[in-house]
C-alpha cells in the first residue's frame, strides 16, 4: 500500500525533513532495504548506513537529524514506536471476507457481532458471544458462555474453556489453552490419595493483551485469574489459577507461575522465571532470565533488575557470585 512519507508522518505524530511527497510501499530493515521501504535508526552510529542503503526515507530520533540529509527523514521521539506505527498501515494484514465457514458449529443461542469471521471446524458452544470484527481460526473451540469482545484474533486450534471472558482486540496465538483447571489436589492423610479441589472460578483477559503460542492461563479455584490490559504474554508461558498479572505486563517464553501470585503493573519477565505460590512482585521491577522468586517472597523496586534463586537486585547477585569465584581460587 503506497503512502507518501508525509501521510506516515502525520500517522506517527513525527515531522518531516526533505521530501515528504516520497512514496513509500513498505518498511525493512537497513540491510534487507529496496526502493520504497522505509527504514529506521535509533543509534547514531548506524545513521550512515541508512543513509547509503537503498530505502527511499529513514525514521530518525532528533539528535540525529543533520542540516541537508542525502535521504528524506521522518524525525521522531521514539523511532522504534514510530516504525511499528507506520509498519501498521504500510503493511497491513489481509483478513478474509466476513463469514461462518459451513464446517463451523455454532449453536442458536451464540451471538456473532458484525463481520465476524469463523474459520473451518470452529465450535462455539451454547451462549458463547463473539464481538465484532473478531476472528476464530480454523480449529477453534469455545466454550459455553465464552464471550470475546471487538477486533480479537484467535490463531487456529486456541481451546477456551467454559465462562472465560476475552475484552477487545486481543490476540491468541495457535494452542494456547485458556480457563482450563488449576492444579489443585487436596491430599487424604488417612490414604495418601490425592482428590481434586474445586476449580469454579473464571478467568478475565482483558483489553489488548497478546498470548503466545502454547501458553496455558487456568481459571481460578473459586475466585478469578486475571490478565490486566496491555499484558504481553509469550509462548511456552504457563500461569496457574487465582494469580492476578497487572496492566502492560511483559512475560518472555517459558515463565511459570504458580497459584495466587500477584504482579503489578509494568513488570518485565526474561525466559524461564519461576515464581512459587502467593509471591508479590512490585510494580515496574525487572527479572532477568532463570530468575526463581521463593513462595510468599516480595520484591519490590520500580525499575530495579533482580536475577538469581533466590531472586535478588542484580548488583548483589554479582557481588555474590564475584566473592565465590574469589573463594575458589583460594581454594
Amino acid at each position: 500500500m503506497k503512502r507518501s512519507l508525509q501521510e506516515v508522518a502525520d500517522h506517527v505524530q513525527g515531522r518531516v525533513v526533505g521530501d515528504g511527497a516520497v512514496e513509500l510501499n513498505g518498511v525493512s530493515s537497513i540491510g534487507s532495504a529496496s526502493p520504497g521501504d522505509l527504514v529506521f535508526v535509533e543509534d547514531e552510529k548506524n545513521l550512515s548506513l541508512a543513509m547509503d542503503c537503498d530505502a527511499s526515507a529513514v525514521i530518525v530520533g532528533e539528535s540525529a537529524v543533520v542540516a541537508s540529509p542525502r535521504k528524506p527523514l521522518l524525525v521522531a521521539s521514539q523511532p522504534r514506536l514510530a516504525f511499528a506505527r507506520a509498519a501498521a498501515i504500510l503493511c497491513p494484514s489481509r483478513k478474509p471476507q466476513a463469514g461462518v465457514h459451513p464446517t463451523a458449529v455454532v449453536p442458536l443461542s451464540a451471538k456473532l457481532g458484525r463481520d465476524v469471521i469463523l474459520e473451518e471446524r470452529v465450535v462455539l458452544g451454547g451462549g458463547a458471544a463473539i464481538g465484532a470484527r473478531s476472528r476464530i481460526g480454523a480449529g477453534c473451540v469455545l466454550g459455553a458462555g465464552v464471550v470475546l469482545g471487538e477486533d480479537c484474533q484467535l490463531y487456529p486450534n486456541v481451546s477456551i474453556y467454559a465462562g472465560t471472558r476475552l475484552g477487545h482486540r486481543v490476540i491468541v496465538h495457535s494452542g494456547a489453552v485458556l480457563g482450563s483447571d488449576g492444579f489443585g489436589y487436596v491430599r487424604d492423610k488417612a490414604t495418601g490419595r490425592y482428590e481434586k479441589f474445586p476449580q469454579i472460578g473464571r478467568l478475565e483477559i482483558e483489553d489488548d493483551v497478546e498470548i503466545g503460542a502454547n501458553s496455558t492461563i487456568d481459571r481460578g479455584a473459586l475466585e478469578v485469574t486475571r490478565i490486566g490490559r496491555g499484558t504481553k504474554i509469550d509462548n511456552l508461558v504457563h500461569i496457574g489459577h487465582n494469580v492476578q498479572l497487572g496492566e502492560n505486563v511483559v512475560i518472555a517464553a517459558q515463565t511459570g507461575f504458580s497459584g495466587s501470585i500477584v504482579v503489578e503493573d509494568n513488570v518485565v519477565m526474561g525466559g524461564q522465571v519461576g515464581i512459587g505460590e502467593r509471591a508479590r512482585i512490585g510494580e515496574g521491577v525487572m527479572l532477568g532470565g532463570q530468575s526463581g522468586v521463593l513462595p510468599n517472597k516480595v520484591l519490590r523496586g520500580k525499575g530495579i533488575a533482580f536475577w538469581g534463586t533466590p531472586a535478588k537486585p542484580l548488583r548483589e547477585y554479582l557481588k555474590e557470585l564475584a566473592a565465590l569465584a574469589r573463594l575458589a581460587r583460594k581454594r
